[in-house]
Formats: C-alpha cells, sequence, structure tokens
C-alpha cells in the first residue's frame, strides 16, 4: 500500500508550498518579534488596551495572543471583524489593523474609524492601500513578508498582537517565552512533520477525519485554537468545519447530539493540562455524548512549558492536520477559488 503522505504525494497536492510555510512557523515566530522591534512602535500607556482589527487569517493573531496571555491581560484585548470599531474604542486605545495584503476593505474601515476616533494607530501589512494611508497618515507599519497566503502568515499576526499588548500596557513582553516556545515549536514540526511515521498525531488526525464533518471543541485557552482549527479546514482542505465552545456547549448544543442527527460528524477535542480542574470532565462527557450519538471523536493535547508554547502547538497541529487532509482528499491547499470568486461578485453587486 502507498503511503498517502509521501513526499511526492505531498508535492502533487501542494505545490505552492503551504506545507513549507507552516513547517517554517518555529523560524517566523523569530522573525516575527524581529520586525516588530524594527518598526519603530512607541510604548504607551493605555487603560483602554488593544483592538485588532482585521478578516480571516489577518484577524486570528488578536485571538491567539489573548489566548496565549490568559489571566496575564492586565487590560481589554479585543479583536475586531467587521467595518467598525466598538463605540468605546478612542484615544485612550490602541488600535492594530490587520491586512496581509493591505486592501482588505473592512480593515481598511477601521483604520478610517479608528483616525476619526483619535486612537493611535499600527498597521500590520505587506502593502497594499493600508501601507500606502498609514505612511500617509504618519502611521507605523509593521511589516510582514509578501508571497504567503494570508493564512500562513499566522506567526506575524500574533506576534504584533502579542507585542502591541504590551506596547500599550495590556501585558509585560514575552520575548523569552516566544524564543523557548520556537524551540519547542522546530522539535513538533519534525515530530508532526512529512517524514514522521503514518501514525504520528497529525497524520492520524487528519485520517481520522477524512470523509467527515469536523466539530472542533475548544475552552479556554483552546477557544481560539480550535476557530484557527476550523478555518483551515475549511480554507486547506475545502471542508465545511464548525466550533463548538465548552462549557456553554454543554448547556444548549448537546440537546442537538442524537442517534438520528449525527451523521459523518467527527468531534475533535483540544485539551490543555492547565485548564480548569472541572474541564476534563467536560471533556470527557461531552465526547462521551457524541460517541453515543453515533459520531466518531478525536482527541488532541496541547504541548509545551508555558501556556504560549502550548497555544502555538495546537496552531501548528492544526495546520498540519488540514494540509494531511487536503493531501487525502486531492485537494490543492492553497486555492482559495470560492472566496476569489466572491470578491469579484461582491465588486459587482
Amino acid at each position: 500500500m502507498s503511503d498517502p503522505f509521501s513526499r511526492a504525494a505531498l508535492e502533487a497536492s501542494d505545490p505552492a508550498g503551504m506545507l513549507a510555510d507552516v513547517l517554517g512557523q518555529p523560524h517566523q515566530y523569530e522573525d516575527a518579534l524581529w520586525r516588530v522591534q524594527s518598526a519603530g512602535l512607541e510604548q504607551r500607556d493605555l487603560p483602554g488596551g488593544l483592538v485588532v482589527c482585521g478578516m480571516g487569517g489577518s484577524a486570528i493573531g488578536g485571538d491567539l495572543a489573548l489566548a496565549a496571555l490568559g489571566d496575564r491581560a492586565s487590560r481589554p484585548i479585543r479583536t475586531v471583524r467587521d467595518y467598525g470599531l466598538f463605540s468605546w474604542a478612542a484615544a485612550d486605545t490602541l488600535v492594530l489593523c490587520a491586512s496581509y495584503s493591505g486592501d482588505t476593505e473592512e480593515t481598511l474601515a477601521c483604520f478610517e474609524a479608528a483616525g476619526i476616533a483619535g486612537a493611535p494607530r499600527v498597521a500590520l501589512t505587506t502593502g497594499g492601500r493600508l501601507a500606502e494611508h498609514a505612511r500617509e497618515e504618519g502611521v507605523p507599519v509593521i511589516g510582514v513578508p509578501s508571497g504567503m497566503r494570508p493564512r500562513a502568515a499566522v506567526a506575524y499576526m500574533t506576534v504584533a498582537a502579542i507585542e502591541c499588548a504590551a506596547l500599550c500596557g495590556a501585558a509585560l513582553p514575552m520575548h523569552a517565552e516566544l524564543d523557548a516556545a520556537s524551540q519547542a515549536l522546530r522539535e513538533l514540526a519534525e515530530e508532526w512533520g512529512p517524514d514522521s511515521p503514518p501514525d504520528s498525531e497529525a497524520k492520524r488526525i487528519a485520517i481520522g477525519l477524512q470523509g467527515m464533518l469536523p466539530v472542533i471543541h475548544g475552552a479556554g485557552s483552546t477557544a481560539a485554537p480550535a476557530r484557527r482549527w476550523k478555518t483551515q479546514l475549511n480554507e486547506n482542505a475545502e471542508r465545511p468545519a464548525f466550533v463548538s465552545l465548552l462549557p456553554e456547549a454543554n448547556h444548549n448544543e448537546l440537546m442537538g447530539w442524537k442517534g438520528d442527527a449525527a451523521g459523518p460528524i467527527c468531534g475533535v477535542f483540544l485539551e490543555d493540562a492547565d485548564q480548569h480542574p472541572r474541564m476534563g470532565r467536560r471533556f470527557e462527557l461531552t465526547a462521551s455524548a457524541l460517541e453515543s450519538a453515533g459520531a466518531c471523536t478525536l482527541r488532541a493535547r496541547a504541548r509545551g512549558e508555558t501556556r504560549l508554547a502550548r497555544v502555538l502547538s495546537l496552531v501548528l497541529l492544526g495546520d498540519l492536520v488540514s494540509i494531511y487532509l487536503a493531501v487525502l482528499e486531492g485537494v490543492d491547499p492553497s486555492a482559495t477559488g470560492a472566496i476569489e470568486r466572491f470578491k469579484v461578485e461582491l465588486d459587482l453587486a
């Protein structure tokens, strides 16, 4: 039987090299820190905290930054995926506008709204209109390497959000933790990478998800990684996928799991040993409820010595799972045809 994850199979299914970008994440976190530090950002004391404006892969950095900080965040850190800011965002709030292309219309609208509100701004982009407007208005720009799919730039988006949180007084710097996490991710990239055994965790989960509709369950520190898994499965593997967050799902969604309603669904549970003691029991019982309804279940546990490392380990694992599943399904993980067609139709409306 041929290896579905052989180098030849991977290269045939991934002509644009999305896998290489994912395996490059350990280095990208280090490069991202250097890029933020080179942008000449000003340290400010801003009681309003940080707002990250973006869409898709450019917005997830705000979610992951907050997940990594947890209760160490001393001021609000919010993510906006829309055309406007929170009504309270004003001169005491740092607004990070993140758009890989620099042309995301929702983010450009937020950039303008933040300027009108008098909020200090930072642009995070490869260029486009966002960089152009930022430079015209004297707003600092954090540069991101071009040539990647926006969703593959997750390291740059996450580090920028973490650093901006520190710069506005919403959190302490995490430079040492980022360095340690990068080293831990190098080891995990080898453990889960293309040369790993067929039963390695990333490949095993991908095989388990073949032909399934995944429902990714997260809680606390794994909620943002669960969202990342969902969107990566959507874009890379072209598969519908959904997110379910505990403990909330135990108060409503549980009623929907019936034997005649489950279908080809697979519940994926992202767990962290440092979660609330009761959360482990909730994961166990929720998985049991899904199995009783006829759904399959898969479990994944965050890896690492720090909260940051554990969050980033789940990002790496989910990204690899999505690419391996794309290979199994015969899908190009870099293609975005449906999204591009929608943008054209939106412009024609």
